[in-house]
């Protein structure tokens, strides 16, 4: 009976706890019909999309998105959640619920938490990526209400000793507004940090000591400093939780070896840290080299690249990078680094994006039939070979399996890296063609065919110099007045051949046109062969 007794006391509690249960489809209908529907229609007001879809067929990596699917995504998560309250609620027996949703769009001066649903702790950027699509997170922009704290002071920093490049970090209420190409800085900040004018302009390229020529072909990106009840700056209408890096594809980057020394590697070394989640943001956004560099990016950041200069979005960061760290040509100073990222380190980044096989170039063993792979990096318009299938024919009879790349070959970034990966010798005149050898699995060789005319302070720093942080060894060929085309252009009593250095001292324009522009190498088939057959012992064995 005492059982019974027992029993009996129980059953209100959980037909109470029934009743509430059944009550949830009705405080729900509630719910959606009053006070939440006017803060959902906001919240789809404040829901901005971006996407930057590359139109041509190989554009992998892009999905296009339309904004009607995000805002239902949108809306259909905050009913969800509305749900879930009333449930918990009415499980305690609560007969009204009301949700904290924001009537109006994030403040940009908060950090926003995104609920991933198991997207934490993903290190497969690609299944990341598909995770996101499926969420509808395509940009990096806030899509939950779950609003922390703000930082309590507004940082900016900028660094202009560098002879490279300008770099400035903002951190706290960051706001970009691309189109007029503005940074606002805004909130409770250390006035120690206020520029002098309240303005800061930069040009985010790595070459800044061309102020007059290059630096002049890139879009200048003005930071403001705003204080907090200044009305000036222009109110979020995209929040996004990960922080930016705005960037430049203007200058010489359709110069494959500027591309690389000038953006791709400043830019591993500035944005990597973030491990994907990381907006990119591009002034003098050129889509051809964007679609070129499509795997690189893809591995660098998860998220699309925006179009900075006719984007009319004003984006609300936690933190914003303008401007990327550049040590030297085709190089990082690891000191330097912010993350102490070296040259080997890039490298395997690279082997990743691109899915290349190869981290090392063992030797190949003669015993054994084996024949070390030799790219020869053809020219066309200028410091072409003039005897190039002598070359090359020379180079099989020393014992190496010869692969020629022309310059339509090297168009397709992906695949002509599968290529030079696959090589342990890379020969070429000096010119940009040679800057795939970052491509080279580690303890390859590169030779550098070095052009008549002083051309030794030019072509070391270029590509001798950086060889031994990426693992290769570095042999030169230097073309001697015999095998230069300037004799049947100049007489011997020229000061192209008996004083060159005079040439270069009337600038680099008229230095550019004789000695780069200005002549091909037809080399001593006898001498290139001494060299290749040293090469051929050092990269086999017995």
């Amino acid at each position: 009976m005492k059982a019974r007794r027992n029993e009996g006391s129980k059953k209100p509690r959980c037909g109470g706890v029934a009743a509430a249960w059944l009550l949830v489809p009705l405080l729900v209908l509630v719910v959606l019909k009053t006070d939440s529907l006017p803060q959902l229609t906001r919240l789809r007001e404040t829901i901005v999309t971006q996407v930057s879809i590359e139109t041509a067929p190989e554009h992998d990596l892009r999905s296009k998105v339309s904004s009607t699917a995000l805002e239902s995504e949108a809306i259909l998560q905050q009913q969800q959640k509305l749900l879930e309250v009333a449930k918990l609620k009415a499980a305690d027996g609560v007969q009204k619920t009301t949700d904290s949703v924001a009537g109006a769009p994030p403040s940009p001066a908060s950090s926003v938490a995104i609920a991933r649903d198991g997207g934490e702790g993903i290190k497969d950027l690609k299944q990341e990526k598909d995770i996101l699509a499926t969420k509808g997170e395509v940009d990096g922009s806030l899509r939950s209400s779950d609003v922390v704290a703000a930082p309590t002071m507004t940082k900016l920093s900028c660094n202009f000793s560098s002879e490279r490049m300008n770099v400035c970090a903002m951190e706290g209420d960051v706001r970009v507004h691309g189109k007029p190409g503005t940074v606002y800085v805004v909130g409770p900040t250390d006035d120690s940090q206020r520029p002098a004018n309240g303005t800061v302009p930069v040009r985010p390229y790595s070459r800044k000591w061309e102020e007059t020529s290059t630096m002049q072909m890139v879009r200048e990106v003005v930071i403001r400093w705003s204080a907090k009840d200044d009305t000036s700056p222009p109110q979020c209408t995209v929040t996004h939780a990960v922080p930016a890096v705005v960037f430049s594809t203007g200058g010489y980057a359709y110069n494959f070896f500027h591309t690389m020394t000038d953006i791709v590697i400043p830019l591993f070394n500035t944005a990597r840290e973030y491990e994907g989640r990381v907006q990119l943001l591009v002034t003098n956004y050129d889509r051809t080299l964007i679609f070129k560099l499509r795997h690189f990016l893809a591995a660098l950041s998860v998220f699309p690249v925006i179009d900075f200069d006719t984007d009319d979005a004003v984006r609300c960061f936690p933190l914003v990078r303008v401007g990327i760290e550049s040590h030297k040509e085709l190089g990082i100073i690891p000191a330097l680094s912010r993350k102490g990222y070296t040259m080997m380190d890039f490298q395997a980044f690279l082997r990743s994006a691109y899915s290349l096989k190869r981290a090392w170039a063992p030797p190949a063993n003669r015993t054994s039939g084996q024949r070390p792979r030799l790219l020869m990096m053809q020219r066309r318009k200028s410091r072409a070979l003039t005897n190039e299938a002598d070359a090359l024919v020379a180079a099989r009879e020393v014992g190496f399996e010869v692969v020629v790349a022309g310059p339509d070959v090297v168009k397709n970034m992906a695949k002509f890296a599968e290529v030079v990966n696959s090589c342990d010798v890379m020969v070429g005149v000096h010119g940009a063609g040679l800057t795939n050898l970052v491509f080279l699995p580690r303890s390859a060789t590169v030779v550098q065919i070095i052009p008549w005319g002083e051309m030794k302070w030019a072509c070391w720093s270029a590509f001798r110099d950086p060889t031994p942080d990426m693992g290769l060894r570095y042999v030169e060929y230097e073309v001697t007045a015999e095998e230069t085309t300037l004799k049947e252009k100049y007489p011997r009593d020229h000061a192209v051949f008996t004083d060159p250095l005079s040439i270069h001292n009337e600038g680099f324009t008229k230095m550019w046109s004789i000695f780069l522009e200005g002549q091909n190498v037809t080399i001593d088939i006898n001498r290139f062969t001494g060299v290749m057959r040293q090469i051929y012992q050092f990269v086999t064995i017995s």
